[in-house]
């Protein structure tokens, strides 16, 4: 089962949404801002990317936090506190297949090796 993990007004999701519609893929979609993500959903990507990249640093939220909660995310443990209490901090969106994450953000040479 393919999922796609994002917050509806982010560009970069609907490019997403949109190529996998366009491709007639089927996939569940998660909004992180109704339903929230679980820690345990984070602690099972942890396992397959970096902290540092599932934190999207380059973004509005990230940069709206302090100098000491930035300073604060040094392990996995305090990356999932922040993740799940600010969703909008993850980096999106998410593809993932059978809980195995495919890609990290959207582009269409990676979401086309994926399914074609």
């Amino acid at each position: 089962m393919t999922i796609l993990y994002g917050i509806p007004n982010c560009g970069t999701v609907k490019k997403a949404t949109n190529w996998l519609k366009a491709n007639n893929v089927p996939f569940e979609w998660h909004d992180y801002k109704k339903s929230g993500i679980f820690a345990d959903k984070v602690t099972e990507w942890l396992t397959q990317q970096p902290w540092e990249k599932l934190i999207n640093r380059a973004g509005t939220t990230w940069k709206r936090l302090s100098e000491q909660e930035k300073a604060a995310v040094t392990n996995n443990a305090t990356a999932i506190e922040l993740m799940t209490r600010q969703t909008s901090l993850i980096k999106r969106p998410i593809l993932e297949i059978d809980n195995q994450i495919m890609a990290l953000g959207f582009d269409v040479d990676s979401y086309s090796k994926i399914y074609h």
